[in-house]
């Protein structure tokens, strides 16, 4: 009867390992070239932009920023020729 309890107890300790063994990260080497594998296959599935699309939206980013830059520089002018009249020297 003792024989089975311990062979019971040597298969359960057996399982306890493999269970470890299977909830054991993989080293940190292997989990960032996977990481890395990931990355490069979503980048193969990216649709990437023609040359003349990025060209025509980086000059329309180009304008709108110098427009924004017009109409705040008018604005802060605008404040500070305000500010003259009201309070003079």
């Amino acid at each position: 009867m003792d024989e089975k309890k311990t062979a019971n107890a040597n298969s359960d300790s057996k399982q306890a390992v493999k269970t470890k063994k299977k909830d054991k990260k993989p080293n940190i080497f292997k989990r960032i070239g996977a990481k890395f594998k990931d990355v490069f296959s979503e980048l193969k599935k990216v649709s990437w932009p023609s040359f003349g699309k990025v060209v025509k939206q980086t000059g329309i980013v180009l304008a709108v920023v110098v427009i924004f830059l017009i109409v705040i520089t008018a604005f802060d002018f605008g404040l500070l020729q305000l500010l003259k009249l009201v309070s003079p020297k």
